[in-house]
Protein backbone atom coordinates (compact mmCIF):
# COMPACT_ATOMS: atom_id res chain seq x y z
CA UNK A 1 0.00 0.00 0.00
CA UNK A 2 1.32 3.40 -0.49
CA UNK A 3 2.84 5.08 2.28
CA UNK A 4 0.34 7.97 2.28
CA UNK A 5 -2.67 6.39 1.96
CA UNK A 6 -1.71 4.18 4.66
CA UNK A 7 -0.66 7.70 6.98
CA UNK A 8 -4.39 8.77 5.95
CA UNK A 9 -5.66 5.49 7.97
CA UNK A 10 -8.33 3.86 5.23
CA UNK A 11 -9.67 1.93 8.33
CA UNK A 12 -11.03 5.18 10.07
CA UNK A 13 -12.90 6.68 7.29
CA UNK A 14 -16.08 4.73 8.22
CA UNK A 15 -16.69 7.70 10.67
CA UNK A 16 -16.34 9.87 7.60
CA UNK A 17 -18.96 7.96 5.35
CA UNK A 18 -21.08 6.97 8.10
CA UNK A 19 -22.99 9.98 9.37
CA UNK A 20 -23.02 11.71 5.79
CA UNK A 21 -25.36 8.57 4.57
CA UNK A 22 -27.31 8.43 7.97
CA UNK A 23 -27.81 11.90 8.02
CA UNK A 24 -28.87 11.96 4.37
CA UNK A 25 -31.19 9.05 4.40
CA UNK A 26 -33.04 10.56 7.33
CA UNK A 27 -33.86 13.74 4.77
CA UNK A 28 -35.29 11.14 2.37
CA UNK A 29 -39.12 11.77 1.58
CA UNK A 30 -38.99 15.38 3.28
CA UNK A 31 -38.77 18.20 1.03
CA UNK A 32 -38.09 18.50 -2.76
CA UNK A 33 -35.96 14.79 -2.02
CA UNK A 34 -32.64 14.53 -2.26
CA UNK A 35 -30.31 16.78 -3.71
CA UNK A 36 -27.64 14.26 -4.40
CA UNK A 37 -24.69 16.66 -5.58
CA UNK A 38 -24.95 18.03 -1.94
CA UNK A 39 -24.71 14.69 -0.38
CA UNK A 40 -21.67 14.17 -2.48
CA UNK A 41 -20.29 17.26 -1.39
CA UNK A 42 -20.87 16.80 1.83
CA UNK A 43 -19.23 12.87 1.84
CA UNK A 44 -15.99 14.71 0.39
CA UNK A 45 -16.26 17.95 2.96
CA UNK A 46 -16.04 14.82 5.95
CA UNK A 47 -13.53 12.66 3.87
CA UNK A 48 -11.13 15.31 3.52
CA UNK A 49 -11.75 16.65 7.18
CA UNK A 50 -10.89 12.93 8.53
CA UNK A 51 -7.82 13.03 6.39
CA UNK A 52 -6.78 16.00 7.32
CA UNK A 53 -7.40 15.30 10.94
CA UNK A 54 -5.17 11.73 10.48
CA UNK A 55 -2.06 13.88 8.58
CA UNK A 56 -2.13 16.58 11.58
CA UNK A 57 -2.33 13.60 14.28
CA UNK A 58 0.52 12.10 12.60
CA UNK A 59 2.28 15.01 12.12
CA UNK A 60 1.96 16.61 15.73
CA UNK A 61 2.57 12.90 17.75
CA UNK A 62 5.81 12.60 15.23
CA UNK A 63 7.01 16.16 16.52
CA UNK A 64 6.78 15.22 20.24
CA UNK A 65 7.80 11.27 19.69
CA UNK A 66 4.42 10.34 20.71
CA UNK A 67 4.78 7.64 17.61
CA UNK A 68 8.24 6.53 18.39
CA UNK A 69 7.04 3.17 20.34
CA UNK A 70 4.09 3.13 18.45
CA UNK A 71 1.66 -0.62 17.74
CA UNK A 72 -0.54 -0.46 14.93
CA UNK A 73 -1.05 1.24 11.41
CA UNK A 74 1.74 2.90 9.91
CA UNK A 75 2.99 6.25 10.99
CA UNK A 76 4.69 8.30 8.41
CA UNK A 77 6.91 11.07 11.03
CA UNK A 78 7.88 8.47 13.47
CA UNK A 79 8.27 5.60 11.32
CA UNK A 80 10.68 7.68 9.20
CA UNK A 81 8.74 7.58 6.01
CA UNK A 82 7.96 11.03 5.29
CA UNK A 83 9.22 14.42 7.14
CA UNK A 84 7.13 16.86 9.44
CA UNK A 85 6.97 19.15 7.09
CA UNK A 86 5.75 16.72 3.79
CA UNK A 87 3.21 15.61 6.27
CA UNK A 88 1.99 19.18 6.99
CA UNK A 89 1.67 19.92 3.57
CA UNK A 90 -0.46 16.72 2.92
CA UNK A 91 -3.44 17.90 5.75
CA UNK A 92 -3.23 21.11 4.54
CA UNK A 93 -3.99 19.93 1.30
CA UNK A 94 -6.62 17.65 2.47
CA UNK A 95 -7.84 20.02 4.25
CA UNK A 96 -8.17 22.61 1.14
CA UNK A 97 -10.18 19.85 -0.73
CA UNK A 98 -12.23 20.13 2.21
CA UNK A 99 -12.62 24.18 1.84
CA UNK A 100 -13.69 24.07 -1.96
CA UNK A 101 -16.81 21.25 -1.32
CA UNK A 102 -17.73 23.18 1.80
CA UNK A 103 -18.17 26.59 -0.16
CA UNK A 104 -19.94 24.87 -2.68
CA UNK A 105 -22.80 24.06 0.17
CA UNK A 106 -22.35 27.39 1.30
CA UNK A 107 -22.85 29.04 -1.74
CA UNK A 108 -26.05 26.81 -2.21
CA UNK A 109 -27.84 26.43 1.62
CA UNK A 110 -26.41 29.89 3.43
CA UNK A 111 -23.11 31.29 5.51
CA UNK A 112 -24.70 29.09 8.58
CA UNK A 113 -22.07 26.41 7.03
CA UNK A 114 -19.14 28.60 7.25
CA UNK A 115 -19.44 28.20 11.07
CA UNK A 116 -20.04 24.52 11.66
CA UNK A 117 -16.99 23.71 8.65
CA UNK A 118 -14.52 26.57 10.08
CA UNK A 119 -15.36 25.15 13.69
CA UNK A 120 -14.83 20.91 12.11
CA UNK A 121 -11.56 22.26 10.58
CA UNK A 122 -10.47 23.68 14.25
CA UNK A 123 -10.98 20.96 15.99
CA UNK A 124 -9.62 18.29 13.48
CA UNK A 125 -6.32 20.43 14.02
CA UNK A 126 -6.55 20.83 17.70
CA UNK A 127 -7.23 17.62 18.74
CA UNK A 128 -3.35 16.96 18.76
CA UNK A 129 -2.20 20.14 17.03
CA UNK A 130 -1.34 23.56 18.73
CA UNK A 131 0.27 24.24 22.33
CA UNK A 132 -2.94 22.55 24.25
CA UNK A 133 -3.79 19.56 22.25
CA UNK A 134 -7.12 18.91 24.30
CA UNK A 135 -6.66 14.62 22.71
CA UNK A 136 -3.69 15.12 25.10
CA UNK A 137 -6.10 15.78 27.92
CA UNK A 138 -8.54 13.16 27.69
CA UNK A 139 -11.05 15.11 25.38
CA UNK A 140 -10.62 13.10 22.13
CA UNK A 141 -13.72 11.36 22.63
CA UNK A 142 -16.14 13.82 23.14
CA UNK A 143 -14.80 15.53 20.16
CA UNK A 144 -15.14 11.93 17.90
CA UNK A 145 -18.84 12.13 19.47
CA UNK A 146 -20.00 15.56 18.58
CA UNK A 147 -18.15 15.99 15.47
CA UNK A 148 -18.18 12.92 13.84
CA UNK A 149 -21.46 11.30 15.34
CA UNK A 150 -23.97 14.51 15.80
CA UNK A 151 -22.25 17.41 13.81
CA UNK A 152 -22.19 15.29 10.66
CA UNK A 153 -25.10 14.22 10.69
CA UNK A 154 -27.45 16.95 11.75
CA UNK A 155 -25.20 18.73 8.82
CA UNK A 156 -25.56 16.14 6.24
CA UNK A 157 -29.32 16.30 7.11
CA UNK A 158 -29.13 20.35 7.09
CA UNK A 159 -27.70 20.43 3.60
CA UNK A 160 -30.72 18.56 2.17
CA UNK A 161 -33.66 20.38 4.21
CA UNK A 162 -32.01 23.40 5.62
CA UNK A 163 -33.25 22.83 8.76
CA UNK A 164 -32.42 20.66 12.25
CA UNK A 165 -34.87 17.99 12.70
CA UNK A 166 -35.35 15.47 15.25
CA UNK A 167 -34.85 12.61 13.17
CA UNK A 168 -31.47 13.40 12.06
CA UNK A 169 -30.51 14.29 16.20
CA UNK A 170 -31.37 10.93 17.37
CA UNK A 171 -30.03 8.86 14.48
CA UNK A 172 -26.89 11.27 15.31
CA UNK A 173 -26.56 9.39 18.81
CA UNK A 174 -25.86 5.36 17.56
CA UNK A 175 -23.47 7.08 14.98
CA UNK A 176 -21.39 8.96 17.44
CA UNK A 177 -21.47 5.88 19.70
CA UNK A 178 -19.41 3.66 17.09
CA UNK A 179 -17.32 6.58 15.76
CA UNK A 180 -16.18 6.97 19.62
CA UNK A 181 -16.06 3.30 19.76
CA UNK A 182 -13.53 3.48 17.40
CA UNK A 183 -11.02 5.70 19.10
CA UNK A 184 -11.59 4.26 22.44
CA UNK A 185 -10.07 0.52 21.88
CA UNK A 186 -7.28 2.82 19.67
CA UNK A 187 -6.65 4.79 22.97
CA UNK A 188 -7.05 1.35 24.80
CA UNK A 189 -4.19 -0.40 22.67
CA UNK A 190 -1.98 3.21 23.57
CA UNK A 191 -2.19 3.10 26.92
CA UNK A 192 1.11 1.96 27.74
CA UNK A 193 2.88 4.46 25.44
CA UNK A 194 0.88 7.30 25.60
CA UNK A 195 1.31 6.89 29.69
CA UNK A 196 4.96 6.68 28.91
CA UNK A 197 5.05 9.82 26.51
CA UNK A 198 3.05 12.12 28.37
CA UNK A 199 -0.34 11.77 26.60
CA UNK A 200 -3.31 11.64 29.05
CA UNK A 201 -6.00 10.29 26.74
CA UNK A 202 -9.35 9.22 28.10
CA UNK A 203 -7.53 5.87 28.41
CA UNK A 204 -5.41 5.95 30.66
CA UNK A 205 -6.97 8.46 32.61
CA UNK A 206 -9.81 5.57 32.82
CA UNK A 207 -7.30 2.79 33.19
CA UNK A 208 -7.88 -0.91 31.13
CA UNK A 209 -10.94 -2.06 32.85
CA UNK A 210 -13.04 1.15 32.67
CA UNK A 211 -11.89 1.95 29.33
CA UNK A 212 -12.98 -1.81 28.12
CA UNK A 213 -16.11 -1.27 29.75
CA UNK A 214 -17.02 2.24 27.84
CA UNK A 215 -16.05 0.03 24.37
CA UNK A 216 -18.38 -2.47 24.90
CA UNK A 217 -21.14 0.02 26.43
CA UNK A 218 -20.60 2.69 23.02
CA UNK A 219 -20.82 -0.53 20.77
CA UNK A 220 -23.80 -1.73 22.87
CA UNK A 221 -25.96 1.80 23.38
CA UNK A 222 -25.58 1.66 19.06
CA UNK A 223 -27.66 -0.79 18.52
CA UNK A 224 -29.85 -0.21 21.48
CA UNK A 225 -30.90 2.68 19.48
CA UNK A 226 -31.85 0.62 16.34
CA UNK A 227 -35.71 -0.12 17.96
CA UNK A 228 -35.95 4.13 19.55
CA UNK A 229 -35.29 4.70 15.81
CA UNK A 230 -38.05 2.22 13.75
CA UNK A 231 -40.94 3.85 15.82
CA UNK A 232 -40.18 6.69 12.99
CA UNK A 233 -38.91 4.65 9.87
CA UNK A 234 -39.72 0.72 10.92
CA UNK A 235 -37.14 -0.45 8.27
CA UNK A 236 -34.20 1.32 10.39
CA UNK A 237 -34.32 -2.19 12.10
CA UNK A 238 -32.07 -3.53 9.11
CA UNK A 239 -29.18 -2.41 11.48
CA UNK A 240 -29.80 -5.25 13.78
CA UNK A 241 -28.64 -7.22 10.65
CA UNK A 242 -25.02 -6.15 11.62
CA UNK A 243 -25.45 -7.46 15.62
CA UNK A 244 -23.09 -10.61 14.41
CA UNK A 245 -20.47 -8.02 14.15
CA UNK A 246 -21.00 -7.20 17.06
CA UNK A 247 -19.13 -10.81 19.08
CA UNK A 248 -15.91 -10.84 17.39
CA UNK A 249 -14.41 -7.40 18.78
CA UNK A 250 -16.76 -7.54 21.91
CA UNK A 251 -15.20 -10.88 22.95
CA UNK A 252 -11.51 -9.82 22.06
CA UNK A 253 -11.95 -6.63 24.76
CA UNK A 254 -13.65 -8.26 27.08
CA UNK A 255 -11.36 -11.11 27.01
CA UNK A 256 -8.32 -8.49 27.84
CA UNK A 257 -6.45 -8.62 24.26
CA UNK A 258 -3.81 -6.00 24.70
CA UNK A 259 -1.30 -4.24 22.02
CA UNK A 260 -0.91 -5.40 19.16
CA UNK A 261 -3.69 -7.97 19.89
CA UNK A 262 -5.99 -5.13 19.87
CA UNK A 263 -5.16 -3.77 16.06
CA UNK A 264 -7.69 -6.39 14.16
CA UNK A 265 -10.53 -4.93 16.90
CA UNK A 266 -9.60 -1.95 15.14
CA UNK A 267 -10.61 -3.17 11.65
CA UNK A 268 -13.47 -5.09 13.13
CA UNK A 269 -15.32 -2.32 14.78
CA UNK A 270 -14.45 -0.36 11.50
CA UNK A 271 -15.75 -3.04 9.73
CA UNK A 272 -19.08 -3.07 12.49
CA UNK A 273 -19.43 0.67 11.72
CA UNK A 274 -19.46 0.56 8.04
CA UNK A 275 -22.10 -2.11 7.85
CA UNK A 276 -24.50 -0.99 10.93
CA UNK A 277 -24.09 2.67 9.25
CA UNK A 278 -25.08 1.46 5.87
CA UNK A 279 -27.75 -0.98 6.87
CA UNK A 280 -29.34 1.77 9.28
CA UNK A 281 -29.40 4.59 6.64
CA UNK A 282 -31.00 1.82 3.90
CA UNK A 283 -33.48 1.34 6.50
CA UNK A 284 -33.84 5.06 7.17
CA UNK A 285 -33.96 5.93 3.40
CA UNK A 286 -36.48 2.85 2.96
CA UNK A 287 -39.28 3.85 4.93
CA UNK A 288 -39.26 7.38 4.05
Amino acid sequence: MNVWVAGARPRTLPAAVVPVLVGTATAAGAGDGIIWWRAGAAMVVALAIQVATNYVNDYADGQRGTDDRRVGPVRLVGGGLATAAQVKRAAVAAALVAVVAGLALTAAVGPELLVVGAASLAAGYLYTGGPVPYGYYGFGEVFVFAFFGVVATVGSAYVQLEEVRGLAVAASLPVGSVATALLVVNNLRDIPTDATSGKRTLAVRMGDGPTRVLYVSLVIAAFAAVPVLALRRPWALLAVVALPLLVAPVRRVAAGATGGDLVPVLADTGRLQLVYGGLLAAGLGLSA
